[in-house]
């Protein structure tokens, strides 16, 4: 008989996809479709952009990144955030050649700001396409978001922390700086400045899986969970004790307090994410530790999501990420939103 350390069988997945490698197209058009007001697909090369352009004269706001973290980076194009979002395959960079279309069909006269998160494969293809455009008279600069605490360096060596979820809070503020006016000097500091006072945590009870993959990226024993997790099905840092939610949102929470030396007084925008395949009422659980954790603290969340922003697929799992905040940056997070993830 099998320990209680053995792999749970799991049984085949079963997706809504026809073609696996249509699986992307289908889905912008499909959103495009739903969201005609919000944004516009362009077909070849590939990138999403404002249905309706900014004005001239702003500081123009990309990002992008492989698939399958859907709503980011597609669902945060629109008013008072992302001009253009440019989705690669699921799991992998978009090209250099996707980029910069995407650069040259926002640009405003202002410049743009690249929003990266740090993995090889985006700053590599983000970075040829500024430099081509910087030849073309476009200046471009680069916010690179690197909030994941999992993959923090003891050594300096590598590539250093990933960009996960705190990459929408990264979009909103310098969204909402650019569509305020801000001049790209401005723009850029806001974001690196959200980027540098953020840190995520996540954790998997299963691992999703590929679209036309019937297994998922890795197994789990049914008494662990996988801590520290990346969103492109990547294995953690270690694996756990499966335990309650309230003591698995411990483990992620007071990491971050630590790295972040977030205490007393301090104020803060949550997020707790969902991966793919958490419910809403999870979710909700999760965050309710979550608070209650942060206040026992001195710590105030003045504003929080709860929801699945960026996930892995159809992973079962979850994130929680912090940011430090003062009263400018909840000014920029108030300010107006029209996208298809955000909206108030």
């Amino acid at each position: 008989m099998a320990g209680p350390n053995a792999l749970a069988v799991a049984a085949p997945r079963r997706q809504f996809v026809n073609d696996p490698d249509e699986v992307v197209e289908e889905a912008l058009e499909g959103l495009e479709a739903a969201h005609p007001r919000l944004i516009r697909w362009n077909r070849d090369p590939s990138f999403v952009q404002r249905a309706k352009p900014a004005p001239p004269g702003r500081v123009a706001v990309i990002s992008g990144g492989g698939s399958g973290h859907e709503p980011l980076h597609v669902g945060m194009v629109g008013e008072g955030m992302l001009d253009a979002a440019v989705p690669g395959a699921v799991f992998a960079s978009p090209t250099a050649g996707q980029i910069l279309a995407a650069t040259q069909a926002v640009a405003n006269g202002a410049g743009v700001v690249h929003v990266v998160k740090n993995y090889t494969g985006d700053v590599l293809n983000f970075a040829i396409a500024a430099e081509v455009a910087s030849d073309d008279g476009i200046e471009v600069r680069q916010v690179l978001v690197d909030d994941d605490l999992a993959t923090t360096s003891t050594t300096g060596d590598g590539p250093g922390r990933r960009g996960t979820a705190a990459t929408v809070v990264v979009e909103k503020i310098v969204g909402a700086a650019a569509a305020a006016g801000a001049d790209l000097d401005r723009v850029v500091a806001l974001g690196r400045r959200v980027a540098a006072t953020s840190r995520s945590m996540a954790v998997a009870l299963a691992a999703g899986a590929h679209p036309g993959d019937p297994r998922p990226s890795f197994e789990l024993p049914p008494d662990q969970v996988e801590f520290g997790v990346g969103i492109h099905g990547e294995r953690g840092i270690g694996r756990r004790a499966f335990a309650t939610a309230d003591e698995l949102a411990d483990e992620l929470v007071r990491p971050l307090l630590s790295d972040l030396a977030i205490g007393s007084g301090d104020r803060v925008i949550a997020i707790t994410n969902g991966l793919g395949a958490t419910t809403n009422l999870e979710l909700a659980v999760i965050h309710r530790r979550v608070a209650r954790v942060l206040s026992a603290a001195g710590v105030t969340i003045e504003r929080a999501l709860v929801g699945s922003y960026v996930t892995a697929l159809d992973m079962a799992g979850c994130s929680v990420t912090l940011t430090r905040v003062d009263d400018e940056l909840l000014a920029l997070w108030d300010a107006p939103v029209r996208t298809i993830a955000l909206s108030w």
